[in-house]
């Protein structure tokens, strides 16, 4: 194949939510590939990349063997499936938390409270590990799906699962044990063996997510300020290396144009309106680049 003809061939899971958050992110980097779920392959119209779509538990083994080059999964499929792939990124969405779990009505103290007991999950790896980090001897029962009903027809004692907001286990008379066993989200894992040509595609797919995770923790902000405010109002929103200031056609007011951090503007709000800033506009940012 010649250096032309390279493309870099992705693995993202087929269907559900984390496909639809990997597909918008995608499409977000300016790359366009057709959508169409009875297709399992399909080719990038604007740049050199393959997709795949599988389960997501099966796309760690598939980067690992290089039937992938790259793909998007949760970083729990990762853990579970203990692959020898890299991590390249973490990519912020699709978060969740992976916790284990206990009737309402059971009295708990603590891990060591679940010594003998029956905990049901469909990662019985990452289970493991925990429970052998804290020295905790408990038997791992693996299931599938449906983990939450597992104590309520006495399968198990306790689960071990995927929390989202929690509302699930709540419905199944369950309790959240903390602290959290792992912390998830979607991440760009990558073989280990990518030629030269492949790593020159990915260092060019991750230049777009980095411009794109970048933007998500910053705002453009414009605002009216009087003239005589300038200095205060500058060495209160620097912006990420000097703001842009514009004389109105009211000698006695400017504008300033700013990129800053989100949570940076929400702490000196307050401040840039004691300093006499009116009119302000917060507009979301599509793309940082460095």
């Amino acid at each position: 194949m010649s250096k032309l003809d390279t493309k870099l061939k992705i693995a993202i899971q087929k269907s559900g939510r984390l496909h639809e958050r990997c597909v918008r992110f995608i499409e977000s980097c300016g790359i366009k590939f057709p959508k169409n779920k009875s297709v399992l392959k399909a080719e990038a119209h604007n740049f050199p990349m393959q997709f795949l779509f599988l389960r997501d538990d099966d796309i760690p083994a598939c980067v690992a063997e290089g039937v992938a080059d790259v793909g998007m999964v949760g970083l729990n499929e990762v853990e579970e499936t203990a692959e020898n792939v890299d991590i390249v990124k973490r990519l912020g969405f699709s978060k969740c938390r992976m916790s284990l779990a206990v009737p309402k009505n059971m009295e708990y103290n603590g891990l060591q409270d679940l010594s003998g007991k029956t905990i049901a999950t469909s990662y019985p790896r990452i289970l493991q590990n925990y429970l052998k980090e804290n020295q905790v001897e408990a038997r791992v029962h693996q299931i599938s799906g449906s983990v939450e009903i597992a104590p309520s027809v006495g399968m198990a004692d306790a689960v071990f699962d995927i929390v989202s907001s929690g509302s699930t286990l709540m419905s199944n008379g369950l309790k959240e044990i903390k602290p959290t066993v792992l912390k998830s989200e979607a991440v760009l894992i990558a073989n280990r063996n990518l030629d030269t040509e492949q790593q020159a595609i990915l260092d060019k797919l991750t230049f777009r997510m980095d411009a794109l995770l970048e933007a998500q923790n910053f705002k453009y902000l414009m605002f009216n300020f009087p003239t005589t405010s300038k200095e205060e109002i500058v060495n209160i929103i620097p912006g990420l290396k000097s703001p842009t200031i514009v004389p109105l056609s009211n000698s006695n007011w400017s504008a300033l144009h700013s990129v800053v951090e989100e949570d940076v503007f929400w702490d000196k709000i307050d401040n840039l309106k004691s300093a006499g800033a009116e009119d302000i506009i917060v507009l979301p940012i599509e793309k940082i680049i460095r």
